[in-house]
C-alpha cells in the first residue's frame, strides 16, 4: 500500500488507513513506538498497549452487583 508524506504543521506525518489501525488494535490517541531498522532501511510502528488478561467472569458479577447494591452512595461519592 502506498502512502504519501504530508505536512502537519511543522513536522511531516503519514496517514494510516482505518482497516490498518483495525488490524493492529489501534485508534485515535494510543501511543506508539516508532523505530528505524537500519540494515534493511524500515520504518517500524509497534503499539505499546500492555496486554491485559481476560476478566474472571465470577469477580465481573461480584462487581455488578456491589454497583448495583450500592449504586445511590457510589453516586454521591462521585459527585464529591
Amino acid at each position: 500500500m502506498l502512502r504519501k508524506i504530508c505536512s502537519v504543521g511543522n513536522s511531516q506525518g503519514v496517514l494510516i488507513p482505518k482497516e490498518i489501525l483495525k488490524k493492529a488494535n489501534l485508534t485515535t490517541g494510543d501511543e506508539i513506538e516508532l523505530s528505524f531498522e537500519e540494515k534493511n532501511k524500515k520504518i517500524i510502528i509497534k503499539s505499546v498497549k500492555s496486554y491485559h488478561e481476560p476478566i474472571d467472569p465470577e469477580f465481573a458479577s461480584q462487581v455488578k452487583e456491589f454497583i448495583q447494591q450500592y449504586k445511590p452512595a457510589l453516586k454521591e461519592l462521585a459527585k464529591k
